[in-house]
């Protein structure tokens, strides 16, 4: 089959009960958004597992490259002000 008669593909994320955040499960072929939706809900939370699902086209992620690591990711090692560890949390506040 070529790419051209295949459905576009999707990426599945997942925030479980207990989670805060959605986390990238896999991915599925659709012909449109709400089948993405329905088949990634019947594939990724058969158990329901699940209180919320998001699927993105692959073709509209845009990501960074591997090769620019350094430039968009060292220069944040050098500012401590960045990472709050020396704040201290009360104890009401929590999932933090």
């Amino acid at each position: 089959m070529s790419t051209e008669n295949e459905w576009p593909l999707w990426e599945v994320f997942v925030r479980t009960k207990a989670g805060l955040d959605h986390k990238h499960c896999g991915s599925l072929h659709a012909a449109d958004p709400k089948m993405a939706l329905q088949m990634a809900r019947d594939v990724y939370t058969r158990r329901q597992e699940g209180s919320s699902v998001w699927v993105v086209r692959s073709d509209q992620i845009v990501a960074s490259d591997p090769s620019d690591k350094d430039m968009l990711f060292d220069p944040a090692e050098d500012k401590v002000y960045r990472h709050p560890t020396f704040y201290k949390l009360p104890d009401s506040v929590d999932h933090m």
